[in-house]
């Protein structure tokens, strides 16, 4: 299929979000932006969390790595459903109880004032910089299939997508955002239905004979029982459930859909129903993973890792799949980076501008203001992309994960013993401990062969991080009277 004739498809979908977002962006204010003046579906949130939880990076990493891990992703799927069942009955009762537009709030409560500053400013530092990396991930396979044949530079391409994102988040922010994620999420599920599907019928195979195939070829082993592997089966769960409670329950874009939805019970199950929800369709993305590369193998095809599923999807099926695929492949990366755009400029104008206790400001300064800082995260991710793209790394997936268990650690660390404990910190010193720990992690991950010999540490580095951060709280603490 020409390029011009996917682009023309990749306009008309974005003319579709642009509908959606003037329809739901009128009348829109401040507190539609930052939390969908708490009146959303839970359905809605719920079933548009899948595609922001999972972005452009799941839809071509988790079946790119099969042919390397094979299904061993699902050790950290159910990882991730214990963490979503954690959020569900620990993190999300307090954040209604104390009516927080942004959950950081809760540690300027707990603690001060610049453990609050801290907090954010670790958000906006592990959201930047996994938001980007999926980002460039998508943009590098739109600028590979379409926009370079017209010879517009990658740094354009990145500018298009990110000038596409602004235009429908601009006004409505949460509010527009539930609803596109929503139409986002229908676009990249049934294109992975219906690449399996093509796949199955053009191979001749039932489900069962795939599966068989797949078993023969050592696609299908699950669980890791090697205890010095980095994917042993409990280091993969462990590190699953900490990913999700810090990547989901303590990150702001996610909780702020979930504390946009009306009532605290509707919010639970949002939640509870993302958690099988996402074991499902992980499941079923690996079982597409399997697929792509036995049918790879019969088209010897032999690129690898994310280079996979494009390779195949535009160049080895017929051009309708193509379409599919790159209409699934920015539904999958709108609602990630949308989400990101729009949860970094609603912490930044409220953690660390301040703007609800400002009473000097009018709420129409307020809008500008915020639509000012919405216009300086798009330029900030778009530095981010071209660093990304400096460094090519050939699996985003795994660069994502290593980020969070350094910048999401702290956040853990702090939320933990908020939770846990009912003691009081030396406040001013708790951005020095929120550094420390990460460097601390850092030294254990270069030094692991002289400190555990053949013992590996892989993901689990990020309840480490978060336990370093925890024990320099203690140090600095002392007892309630």
């Amino acid at each position: 299929m020409s390029p011009g004739l996917l682009f023309s498809f990749v306009i008309a979908y974005f003319v579709i979000l642009l509908v959606v977002a003037w329809y739901t962006g009128r009348n829109s204010n401040n507190d539609s932006f930052f939390i969908g003046n708490r009146n959303s579906n839970w359905m809605l949130v719920a079933f548009g969390m899948i595609g922001t939880s999972l972005s452009g990076v799941t839809f071509v990493s988790v079946p790119g790595a099969v042919g390397r891990d094979a299904f061993s992703y699902m050790q950290i799927t159910l990882g991730y459903f214990i963490g979503y069942i954690t959020i569900a009955y620990v993190l999300i009762p307090l954040y209604y109880r104390l009516q927080l537009t942004s959950i950081y709030n809760y540690l300027d409560s707990r603690f001060g004032r610049s453990s609050y500053k801290t907090g954010a400013s670790f958000f906006i530092l592990s959201r930047t910089l996994g938001a980007t990396a999926r980002l460039y991930l998508v943009v590098r396979i739109l600028q590979d299939a379409i926009l370079s044949s017209f010879g517009v530079p990658f740094w354009m391409t990145t500018l298009i997508i990110l000038f596409m994102i602004l235009l429908y988040t601009y006004e409505g922010g949460v509010k527009t955002i539930v609803y596109t994620d929503t139409l986002q999420t229908t676009c990249m599920l049934a294109g992975l239905i219906i690449c399996v599907g093509f796949i199955l019928h053009t191979m001749n195979l039932s489900l069962g004979e795939s599966i068989t195939a797949m078993h023969e070829r050592g696609l299908t082993t699950i669980f890791n029982t090697d205890p010095d592997s980095k994917l042993f089966f409990v280091k993969q769960i462990l590190a699953g459930a900490f990913i999700t409670i810090t990547m989901t329950g303590l990150d702001q874009e996610m909780m702020q859909k979930n504390i946009s939805v009306k009532t605290l019970k509707d919010s639970k199950k949002n939640m509870v129903s993302l958690a099988f929800i996402m074991v499902i369709v992980i499941g079923l993305f690996l079982f597409l993973g399997g697929l792509l590369h036995l049918y790879g193998a019969q088209q010897q095809v032999a690129v690898t890792g994310d280079k996979l599923f494009p390779e195949l999807a535009l160049h080895h099926m017929p051009p309708v799949i193509s379409v599919i695929f790159i209409i699934a492949l920015i539904s999958a990366l709108f609602p990630s980076a949308d989400g990101a755009m729009t949860a970094l400029t609603s912490s930044f104008c409220i953690d660390i501008l301040d703007m609800q206790q400002r009473t000097d400001w009018t709420e129409e300064q307020k809008k500008k203001y915020r639509q000012r800082i919405h216009l300086i995260m798009a330029l900030v991710f778009l530095v981010f992309v071209m660093v990304f793209e400096w460094v090519n790394n050939q699996s985003m997936i795994g660069v994502i994960l290593k980020v969070a268990t350094y910048t999401y650690g702290p956040l853990l660390g702090l939320f933990a013993f908020g939770i846990l404990t009912k003691r009081k910190v030396k406040d001013a010193l708790v951005p020095l401990v929120c550094v420390a720990a990460p460097l601390l992690c850092l030294a254990v991950d270069l030094n692991q062969s002289r400190i555990f010999g053949a013992f590996q540490i892989g993901l689990e580095l990020l309840i480490i991080n978060g336990l370093f951060t925890f024990l320099g709280l203690l140090l600095i603490s002392r007892k309630t009277a």
